[in-house]
Formats: C-alpha cells, sequence, structure tokens
C-alpha cells in the first residue's frame, strides 16, 4: 500500500465511513463522461462510487456563477502537487460593471469548458432518452446560425429548402446551386445500397477530400463556406490544412444537420442547448445512477492509489480521511494527478503508468466569455456565428465560432447575454490573437449594423441598443488523452471491463457533444 501521509495530518471532513469499502468501480470527478460511465456501470448492476473533491457536480463540464467560475478558472491554472500539468493557462478575466454584477451574484451559470451543443439527431440525445437521463434535464432550440462573408457581413445560414428560398443574402443562381447539391446528397442517403443509380456519389467522389467534391460540384466559394464550416462544421481550413474533412465524413456530418432539423417539435433548427447550462449533462447522468445504486460523495479528495505489494497493480484509493477503499477499476477526472510517491514505492507500478496519448486529441482550445448588456441581433436571443478560417486575418486557419445564450436559457438574467468563444490552436499566442480577432470583428459589425438606417432617430436607438461589454474571461484549455492498466482518464475513455467507447465534444467542434457509440446496459 502506498502513501506516507499519517492520519493526524490529513483534513477529517464531516464524513462518516464509507460502507462499503469495497466496489467494483471508483470514478473520481462528476464530469460528464465520468457520469455517464458512472451511470452506464450502475444500471449494468456493477457497485459504484463516485467521488469528487469539488462541493459541486460536473467538474470541467459544470455551469457555475462568475465568483465560482474566476476561483475554478484560477486555481485550475495555477500548478500544484495534486495537478503538476493544469488544463486551462492564461486567464484573463476583466469585470467593467462589477456594481451591476453584484446585484446578481447567483442568477449566472457559465460553462467552464464548453458550452455544450447537440444535435437533436445525435447519438448523445439518444443516450438520454434511452437511458432516462432526459428526464431530468430540459432544452430549448439554438435559433439561428450566421456566418462572416467575404463582405465582412453576418449571413444567415440556410440550411433547409425553406431557409435557402426565404434567405435575401443568396442570389436565384446560388439558390439553385445549393437546392441541387442538398438533393444530391439527399439521393445518396435515400437510396438502397443494391439500386443503381446515377444519383449516387461514387467510392472514389466518398473518399477524396470533401472541399475538393464541391468544387467538382461547381459550387461557388459562398456556398462552399457554408456547407463546410457552418453545416458540416469543419474546424480547420480545408483548403491547406492536414486536417482534411473526407467527403464520405462530409455527407454524414450533412445528413445529421439535415435529420435533426424538425425532429423536436419545439426545435426550430439543427442544435439545442440545455437550461441552466451544461452543468445539467452530467447531474441528470449523476441522478440516473444514484436511482441504480450509485453511491455520491462530494469534497471529498483522493490523495494516494492503493496497489498490490506483490504485483505493483492498483487495488484501491485512500480518501483524505484516512479511509482506504478497494475496487477492481478506477476511472479519473483528466485534472487529477497520481501523487508523485506513488512511483518510488513501486517501480513496476510506475513503468505501467507511462502514460501514451493520442496525437488527434493533443491540442489547445481557445475559450473565451463575454456577458453583455444586450444582444447582437435585437430580435434574437439564442444563436451561433461562425467565422470559417481566413474570415478574419491570412493567417486563421480554423474556425471561430461565437454562440450568445439570453436570459430564456437561464443562464443569466433577463436582459443580459453571455457570448461564448471557441476557436483550436497550437499556442497560447495563436489562440488569444484569435479570440481577439473574433471579438473585435463583433465590435465593428455593431457599429457598422446602423449605417443601413436613413433615419436618424434609428441610429440613435440602434446605438442605445448596442450591447455594452460588463464582464468577459479569456483562458486557452489543454486537450489530452491518458490511460493506464486500470486507470483512465477522461475525456475520451476506453473502458475495457465493460466495454464501452466514449468520444466527447471532438467529431463536430468543441460546442457539439458526440457520442457515436453505445451503452449496451442503457439501451
Amino acid at each position: 500500500m502506498t502513501g506516507n501521509e499519517s492520519e493526524s495530518e490529513l483534513p477529517v471532513p464531516p464524513y462518516p465511513p464509507i460502507e462499503p469499502t469495497a466496489f467494483d468501480l471508483i470514478v473520481i470527478g462528476t464530469g460528464l463522461p465520468e457520469s455517464v460511465i458512472s451511470a452506464a456501470a450502475s444500471a449494468s448492476g456493477k457497485s459504484v462510487l463516485h467521488l469528487d473533491p469539488n462541493p459541486f457536480y460536473g467538474s470541467h463540464f459544470s455551469s457555475l456563477s462568475i465568483a465560482d467560475l474566476t476561483h475554478f478558472l484560477n486555481s485550475h491554472s495555477t500548478p500544484s502537487s495534486v495537478c503538476p500539468d493544469p488544463l486551462y493557462s492564461d486567464v484573463e478575466i476583466s469585470n467593467y460593471a462589477s456594481r451591476l454584477l453584484s446585484q446578481h451574484p447567483r442568477n449566472f451559470n457559465l460553462d467552464v469548458s464548453g458550452p455544450r451543443v447537440l444535435f437533436c439527431a445525435d447519438h448523445a440525445v439518444d443516450l438520454m432518452l434511452k437511458s432516462g437521463a432526459s428526464h431530468y434535464l430540459e432544452f430549448k432550440s439554438i435559433d439561428a446560425t450566421f456566418m462572416l462573408d467575404a463582405d465582412a457581413k453576418l449571413c444567415s445560414v440556410p440550411d433547409s429548402r425553406a431557409a435557402i428560398f426565404k434567405d435575401k443574402s443568396l442570389g436565384l443562381m446560388e439558390k439553385n446551386q445549393l437546392m441541387r447539391f442538398f438533393k444530391l446528397v439527399q439521393g445518396h442517403l435515400s437510396l438502397d445500397e443494391s439500386e443503381e443509380n446515377n444519383v449516387r456519389i461514387s467510392e472514389e467522389d466518398l473518399d477524396s477530400p470533401f472541399a475538393e467534391f464541391l468544387t467538382k460540384m461547381k459550387l461557388p466559394h459562398k456556398i462552399k463556406s457554408i456547407v463546410l464550416y457552418a453545416i458540416a462544421m469543419a474546424d480547420y481550413d480545408q483548403e491547406v490544412s492536414e486536417y482534411v474533412l473526407k467527403t464520405r465524413d462530409g455527407i454524414n456530418r450533412l445528413a445529421l444537420y439535415n435529420s435533426s432539423i424538425g425532429r423536436f417539435q419545439n426545435a426550430l433548427g439543427a442544435l439545442i442547448y440545455p437550461i441552466y447550462g451544461q452543468g445539467e449533462l452530467p447531474q441528470a447522468f449523476c441522478r440516473r445512477a444514484a436511482v441504480k445504486g450509485c453511491l455520491y460523495v462530494l469534497r471529498m479528495p483522493v490523495i494516494s492509489l492503493l496497489t498490490d505489494q506483490n504485483s505493483g497493480s492498483y487495488k484501491g484509493v485512500r480518501l483524505a480521511s484516512g479511509q482506504d477503499i478497494l475496487s477492481h477499476k478506477l476511472v479519473l477526472d483528466p485534472s487529477f494527478t497520481v501523487p508523485g510517491s506513488l512511483a518510488s514505492s513501486h517501480q513496476q507500478l510506475q513503468e505501467s503508468f507511462q502514460a501514451f496519448s493520442l496525437s488527434d486529441n493533443k491540442g489547445k482550445v481557445a475559450r473565451g466569455i463575454c456577458i453583455t448588456r444586450s444582444s447582437l441581433k435585437p430580435d434574437l436571443s439564442n444563436f451561433l456565428v461562425i467565422f470559417p478560417p481566413r474570415s478574419l486575418f491570412p493567417e486563421q486557419v480554423t474556425s471561430i465560432r461565437v454562440l450568445q445564450l439570453g436570459g430564456n436559457l437561464a443562464v443569466c438574467p433577463l436582459g443580459m447575454f453571455v457570448l461564448y468563444f471557441s476557436a483550436l490552436c497550437d499556442e497560447v499566442n495563436q489562440g488569444k490573437k484569435l479570440l481577439h480577432a473574433a471579438l473585435s470583428a463583433l465590435q465593428k459589425l455593431l457599429v457598422t449594423g446602423t449605417a443601413g438606417n436613413s433615419s436618424t432617430a434609428q441610429s440613435e436607438d440602434m446605438e442605445e441598443a448596442k450591447p455594452t461589454l460588463l464582464w468577459s474571461a479569456l483562458y486557452i484549455q489543454d486537450l489530452s488523452l491518458v490511460c493506464f492498466a486500470s486507470v483512465f482518464s477522461l475525456p475520451k475513455v476506453l473502458f475495457h471491463s465493460f466495454k464501452m467507447y466514449l468520444y466527447c465534444g471532438r467529431a463536430l467542434d468543441f460546442y457539439v457533444f458526440s457520442c457515436p457509440s453505445f451503452f449496451p446496459f442503457l439501451l
């Protein structure tokens, strides 16, 4: 057994001893992936102990007040003995209206590493419906999507036949081209594999880059950008990047987008967002796990792992209360780090703890959160804005997404709005440049948005309604994956004993939670 701390030195939380003292699975951290695994394991009849050192559920998938978010980001961006490699860095927080915001201390639910927007037809939604987690949360629709065009103006994204006909930014020829392309895609998806038809997209085209296929279809640049970055949600510049989206994957993304529109009567578009913030997602699965017998203990750090003296393999954890709990498997929050004393005591376990990282999951996300006094679009509260690659400056190689949410989603007081910025990046300076460029572009759009009003009174009204920045937070989040013999770190996890696979927020941008596989015990 490892851990040299004496029990007299350990803080004793106000909890009685945990019974029983052995479980099939121990989960540390109540983030979304960990919570789904707890629900799945509990539903399959496994005994599960779910711990979190925080006083709240959700971990890095939580929704917090301004004060709590500020504390969380600052505390998780500084190296410590528990977390020598923090997930967040270069945190910049500015408060421009402290007196006004102090009047609403508990009326904000700000997403830490989000937000998590879901496609209506995504497997993640199916998972919540079939597991029963949907009984514990509600959603609202994201009303519209806009994209910055070549003229530095926000144009609406025509994502359906009706939207194409109503769109005033597209010419008649562009509308016909887009309609023909959507008809081709729909025909390809609806055909039976045994049928032979000229409408079917060839295997050669399906294996080619999606951008090249769109060019082959003679789509103009504007339509290509809409399809690639606003509907297929490509992260990187598809003309020059090494991360090229294949036509097969692009078609599948269009199919997901199209099947999401109209799936639910109260959702106008393809995307939905949980009321009260993304923190409701892990809590829904935690509630489902608790119903199935999972034991939850908050404010309980794990100070060390326990190992078998003979084999050196993992066998349990030691809690901050001094109690030892045994288990067959352990799932870790990505911010949790095994204490260094463990490796020095057991060379064999040290060798098995040589973590490996998957190259497709390495990188960073530049994130920003802004609170404004009014909406970027006076007639809309909840919408997505996309800045495609090279739309803001020549070196911009990734898409930047800005999601505005209003008070009707209970993430802020009525009359205020929350803007989330998100962009992939390779290093900090690049990420901060992307965030500042997007924020600057939105501010310019707000000023030029009144140019079309000939009436002085209208211009004055628009100036009064122009959003005022009240508070902002800019930071960089690291993406990584580590895996050990019996210890697994999320958000991407392969859990061998239960044969489960979970993939969070990577395939369709970091706004979108995608769960492409299934959990047999929940279905």
